[in-house]
């Protein structure tokens, strides 16, 4: 049995302090195994953001243990959490984030060149990943010569690249319309039938419906996790 990607024990977040304190967390316990396909939800206010912020290692919990691939992330120094969320997390943000007049594949080989692996095997491995997302033909155009969703899948290139032992997407699909919406959770279900483990932050039902576990916060503590079958790509085409 392999170790869980995901061990989070007994996670509080506490904001301010008295008549002003806020319960962002009460209490998250949650593992998530190699290969599972996640999706946490819930309203503004539910501490969603505070979970996607202690999983990718950017906040850390007032109280609680948090295991990411086996590390307890409490006790790494600075550096250390720093390599840690470069090698172990692939993030992928509702804003795409990428550099503005730079090439697709430049773009992809960042975390790559952060962790100081040689230009040649970065760009092979750089245009191995766009070409998993279906944009090998697309490398060398510049973000503004791309759609939304072709911006989105080149930062989920750029999340696959350093092969992370969990893809982190915060609502991946909030700034997409329908169609690039499809386009995008298609690759997220083709990356996850071939093994790998996904955790997605969102509010929206349709993008939920495509993973196997569904997770629902209110106020600070998952009050519904449930094994689902997938919604998956054109079954809502009638």
């Amino acid at each position: 049995m392999s170790r869980p990607v995901l061990d989070v024990r007994d996670l509080k977040k506490i904001y301010g302090e008295g008549e002003a304190t806020v319960h962002a967390l009460a209490g998250v316990t949650l593992t998530v195994e190699r290969g599972d396909y996640v999706a946490i939800m819930g309203s503004s206010g539910s501490g969603k953001s505070t979970l996607m912020n202690i999983l990718g290692a950017l906040d850390v919990p007032s109280t609680g243990t948090y295991l990411l691939d086996g590390v307890d992330v409490s006790k790494l120094a600075d550096r250390q959490l720093a390599l840690a969320r470069n090698r172990l997390i692939g993030f992928i943000f509702q804003a795409f984030n990428l550099i503005p007049r730079t090439s697709a594949v430049a773009n992809v080989e960042l975390p790559l060149a952060y962790a100081g692996v040689k230009p040649r095997e970065r760009r092979r491995r750089a245009l191995e990943a766009l070409d998993v997302v279906g944009l090998a033909d697309r490398a060398r155009h510049e973000p503004n010569q791309l759609s939304g969703g072709q911006q989105q899948r080149v930062a989920v290139a750029r999340a696959l690249v350093t092969e992370p032992a969990l893809l982190l997407a915060d609502e991946p699909t909030g700034n997409l319309d329908t169609r690039s919406t499809e386009d995008v959770l298609t690759v997220f279900d083709q990356l996850n039938a071939a093994g790998r483990t996904i955790v997605l932050i969102t509010h929206e039902p349709e993008v939920g419906d495509r993973t196997k576990r569904l997770i629902r916060l209110v106020d600070g503590r998952i009050v519904h996790d449930v094994r689902q079958t997938p919604v998956l790509a054109g079954r809502h085409a009638q």
